[in-house]
């Protein structure tokens, strides 16, 4: 922070430390157990589509690493907004695997000097009453915050912010609430 922020009182956003992605596993255990909402064995990374060889070989490499994961698949999908999701699904649900494959997309792009260009990571659940929810990592801001989508534009406030209280010891929640931002109809978020 420099002499001037300090003075105006303003702050340094929180950089990203892809590590606290690790987190999740337990966090989802916590939730689990509070709430009914499981792991749905989907993950997904969003970033900034660019234009370029380096980067869609950074790309490739990421799906073909996961790729060799027995138990994976990956997909990649263009939401309309600029946005390029990639969609990692687990065959066991297994959240540790999940998460390990979503940090090695992250470092890819940010070890190739693309790290400017991620948005978030999201890891989705769902309940036996059909409830959909994800926990969600931004990347610039280096905090999560959960998203409940409850229909078309529509979310649970309410139930995001008891998620929150759930797991506000096990991860890094962004504190301003005007950055959890919607995630609507993202890869995972409809049970894809």
């Amino acid at each position: 922070m420099g002499f001037f922020d300090a003075l105006l009182g303003r702050s340094s956003p929180k950089k990203a430390n892809l590590d606290d992605l690790f987190a999740l596993p337990p966090a989802v255990l916590t939730l689990e157990a509070a709430t009914g909402l499981r792991p749905t064995g989907t993950a997904s990374v969003a970033f900034r589509e660019v234009e370029g060889g380096a980067f869609a070989q950074v790309e490739q490499e990421s799906r073909a690493l996961i790729a060799k994961d027995p138990d994976c698949t990956v997909r990649q999908e263009n939401d309309g907004f600029g946005y390029t999701w990639q969609v990692i699904t687990d065959a066991h649900a297994d959240t540790s695997n999940l998460v390990t494959n979503v940090h090695a997309v992250n470092s890819s792009l940010e070890n190739q000097g693309f790290g400017p260009m991620l948005l978030c990571s999201a890891l989705y659940l769902a309940d036996a009453d059909g409830t959909r929810a994800a926990l969600v990592y931004l990347y610039k801001r280096g905090t999560f915050y959960p998203f409940v989508q409850t229909g078309p534009h529509r979310r649970d406030t309410a139930l995001e912010i008891q998620i929150r209280g759930i797991v506000s010891s096990e991860l890094r929640i962004e504190d301003d609430l005007s950055k959890w931002s919607p995630v609507w109809d993202a890869p995972g978020m409809a049970g894809q």
